[in-house]
């Protein structure tokens, strides 16, 4: 469905949420209000795509998150960002998969299965 989408569009599959970003961060209110809340959360604590878009003040836009940290600045804890119930989004084994692993393992998070303890959670509305 999304290839139909993409084609409806006229835009290569894949490419049709892709927008320039080469204006200044305030022309982007929305990714700065999302990279605000993630730079926020504590070394060794992870939350969750929704919780960062209802701390943002954009609920229900967990996929922004997403499209957020994909543009974000190189010193952004991306990796501190989970899928619902602290699961790791990235296939398992790819590149994104094992480096996610290797931050939030060198912050004390443990990760087993793809999924962190829920002790590790952090609710980003109630810092």
């Amino acid at each position: 469905m999304a290839r139909a989408k993409a084609v409806r569009h006229g835009l290569p599959p894949g490419r049709r949420t892709r927008r320039r970003l080469g204006q200044s961060v305030e022309d982007h209110p929305a990714l700065q209000a999302i990279w605000d809340v993630v730079a926020q959360i504590p070394r060794g604590k992870v939350t969750t795509y929704g919780a960062v878009a209802q701390a943002a003040g954009l609920p229900g836009r967990a996929r922004q998150v997403g499209y957020a940290l994909r543009h974000a600045p190189d010193d952004l804890p991306w990796y501190r960002v989970l899928g619902a119930g602290g699961k790791i989004v990235f296939p398992p084994g790819s590149r994104g998969y094992v480096e996610q692993i290797r931050r939030l393992s060198s912050e004390g998070v443990k990760v087993e299965g793809g999924r962190i303890e829920r002790t590790a959670l952090f609710d980003p509305s109630h810092d």
